[in-house]
């Protein structure tokens, strides 16, 4: 499945929102409440994943645009 270039640079933003949602929403409801765990810990996954894609993404231009500088 094919996405368009403006989706999917937004994804890892979105995901990002998501699990800072998530993980607000467990501090809100407190923790007495039986599924804030899973709330704050898949919250929690949710912004360490987006936040990796974000890193791997920055690495790759950089590497390609590195390679396609001539020199001189």
């Amino acid at each position: 499945m094919w996405l368009p270039s403006s989706v999917y640079e937004r994804l890892p933003q979105f995901w990002m929102l998501v699990g800072i949602l998530l993980i607000c929403g467990a501090v809100y409801i407190g923790f007495d409440f039986s599924l804030s765990g899973t709330y704050l810990a898949v919250g929690m996954l949710s912004v360490v994943w987006s936040g990796c894609v974000m890193v791997l993404r920055a690495r790759r231009r950089k590497g390609s645009e590195s390679a396609t500088e001539q020199p001189g």
